[in-house]
């Protein structure tokens, strides 16, 4: 299991869980950030195809700003070991804090460089994320989403003091809720 999005200033925090199957291995499984965008999307597809099972959930930015980050973080990968077809009896979560969870799990940091299983949850997570910042760029042009996928980048904060903070922006991170306050 692993997640993808906690930093960004908008959109949602995107997690997937994935059970590979060891009869159809994948070449070429690490963290999706050491993966060039193209072979990013090439592995996700393989990973689909492959694997044993596999699922994405989410957490919303009203969650987000609810719950805070890590526990909105949490609850993605909660929902996505519990939508999986397959019920796992073990669950290798990447970071250091675990969700609750019906099975046993194990916090691994740097799991996703480690593990082929987070891996490839790294991998489909990352896609699935960055393709919803490119659709969330059509529907709200002029901050660069597509781009920077909502991390905090000085054309990001620069949109946000021209054009306004909109519903996929965390209100409750820094250069957002700053520039509410004023």
């Amino acid at each position: 299991v692993d997640e993808v999005g906690r930093g960004p200033l908008a959109g949602p925090v995107v997690a997937a869980a994935v059970i590979l199957d060891d009869k159809r291995p994948i070449n070429g499984l690490r963290d999706s950030k050491k993966l060039s965008e193209n072979k990013r999307i090439l592995l996700n597809e393989e990973i689909r195809q492959k694997a044993l099972c596999w699922s994405i959930a989410r957490a919303e930015v009203p969650e987000i700003d609810r719950i805070n980050i890590l526990h909105a973080s949490l609850l993605a990968m909660k929902r996505a070991v519990e939508s999986l077809e397959i019920k796992p009896h073990h669950a290798m979560i990447d970071g250091n804090k675990l969700p609750q969870l019906v099975c046993t799990a194990e916090a691994i940091v740097g799991g996703d460089n480690l593990v082929d299983c987070i891996s490839a949850a790294s991998i489909i997570a990352k896609v699935e994320r960055d393709n919803e910042m490119v659709l969330l760029d059509k529907q709200y042009p002029g901050y660069g989403l597509a781009k920077h996928k909502g991390y905090p980048t000085r054309a990001h904060i620069e949109a946000l003091a021209v054009l306004g903070v909109t519903e996929i922006h965390r209100q409750t991170f820094g250069p957002v809720k700053r520039l509410l306050e004023k």
